[in-house]
């Protein structure tokens, strides 16, 4: 959420995270999606967030994020990697990648 909200430089999750999702992640922080917009300066916050574990060494999670009057979803997916660290394998927001944006 500080990534996606402009509060953190996307770099920050460059050991979190495997190349595809940080590219995901780096386009998406182009236009800090969660920042918030107009009168309300409130930060994002999580509303929800649930997970499951499809086999071992992989957890696919979701949270519903409120930002200002808007409520986003965010998903994305952890892996276990060699090192015994978990990262971030896969990112939607919204259910979009940076791509499918116009």
């Amino acid at each position: 959420m500080l990534v996606l909200s402009g509060q953190q430089p996307v770099h920050t999750l460059l050991r979190y995270t495997r190349s595809s999702a940080y590219e995901t992640l780096s386009g998406l922080a182009s236009h800090a999606p969660l920042r918030p917009r107009g009168a309300d300066r409130t930060s994002p916050a999580v509303l929800d967030a649930r997970g499951s574990q499809p086999r071992d060494g992989v957890i696919e999670a979701f949270a519903r994020i409120v930002t200002g009057d808007r409520q986003r979803a965010i998903a994305f997916r952890l892996e276990l990697c060699p090192d015994r660290r978990w990262r971030c394998a896969a990112v939607e927001l919204d259910g979009q990648s940076p791509a499918g944006r116009r």
